[in-house]
């Protein structure tokens, strides 16, 4: 699996990839600091928004690659400005639930409409985005392979 005969090499694909991914947070950034959030507070209220039960911060944790306690500061700024509240599970004392407020639901409506990235996307035909995206899921994929022993779930593919 190391000898891969392509135009790019490991490292330069690594480069790619890590340059496509920064220069695209950084456009993201750009638009959602007009929304008032960025783009990681962005990420906590799609993932909030769109999950299929009740979200705790364990969970976000694992969805956005991040330490529990990175995540729990988090949650703590965005309650302090007003996008998110955090209350005490019903079935569990000890645990938080995380629900989107009025403001975190118009920054998450401002969120989906931003135009930046969908621009850039849009370079990429139907066909090139269904592969890349597989592509990337398998990556993904292989990547948590590698730092979980156990199977980690994901919200979305």
């Amino acid at each position: 699996m190391d000898t891969i005969a392509t135009t790019y090499g490991k490292r330069e694909l690594w480069a790619l990839l890590d340059q496509a991914t920064t220069a695209m947070s950084r456009v993201a950034d750009n638009e959602l600091s007009q929304a008032g959030i960025t783009m990681i507070q962005g990420a906590v209220l799609y993932f909030v928004k769109n999950a299929k039960e009740p979200v705790i911060p364990a969970h976000i944790s694992r969805w956005l690659f991040r330490e529990p306690h990175t995540v729990s500061q988090l949650l703590m700024r965005m309650e302090k400005q007003g996008l998110v509240k955090r209350t005490k599970n019903l079935d569990r004392k000890n645990q938080l639930r995380i629900t989107l407020t009025e403001k975190g639901e118009k920054a998450y409506q401002k969120q989906i409409e931003m135009r930046s990235i969908g621009k850039i996307l849009s370079t990429l035909s139907t066909e090139e985005c269904d592969k890349l995206g597989a592509r990337l899921k398998k990556l993904r994929d292989e990547a948590v392979k590698e730092l979980d022993s156990k199977p980690r779930e994901l919200p979305f593919p």
